[in-house]
């Protein structure tokens, strides 16, 4: 009998170790299941982060694409204005030229023009004195004329302005 309980006490020892190591398996697989579950969650929760991010990366990329051809744009009015800009500058400095030019001529032109008039008018004083004096040689050929002429005859005497016929 005393083998019979050995064997039992045996049968019991081992039995519980058993049951021991069932249930600590058992408890490490519920574990690990509960591991397993909670990673396979953060695993799902960093791939809709990642998604999340991806998208906004690609709304970033649009928008730093529009962006860019706004720059573009932007750029081309830049270098169309510089353009322009350059371009008004030549007219500008044309027009300069062009206005100092004129403003040379025109110079020229005035005291050309004060050149002739000085010049006019001492030709007109001139042909003034040179037609008193072709006037006074008239007169003075006229007044040898009149005494010369017959101041019976009325003509001769309305020419001369006499008043009277002598008689």
């Amino acid at each position: 009998m005393k083998l019979s309980v050995v064997v039992l006490g045996l049968s019991v020892a081992v039995m519980l170790v058993m049951i021991y190591q069932a249930v600590s398996q058992e408890l490490n697989l519920r574990y690990l299941k509960a591991r397993m579950v909670e990673n396979s969650a953060e695993v799902k929760r960093k791939e809709e982060a990642i998604i999340e991010v991806k998208t906004k990366i690609r709304e970033l990329k649009t928008t730093l694409a529009s962006f860019n051809a706004k720059m573009d744009e932007l750029k081309k009015k830049k270098a169309d204005a510089e353009k322009s800009t350059q371009e008004i500058d030549k007219r500008l400095q044309t027009c300069n030229s062009e206005k100092a030019d004129t403003e040379s001529k025109k110079t020229s032109v005035a005291e050309a023009m004060t050149k002739l008039k000085a010049d006019h008018e001492e030709a007109k004083k001139k042909a003034e004195e040179d037609i008193q004096g072709l006037k006074q040689q008239i007169l003075d050929r006229d007044k040898a004329i009149c005494a010369f002429a017959d101041a019976t005859k009325e003509e001769a005497r309305k020419l001369c302005g006499i008043s009277e016929a002598p008689k």
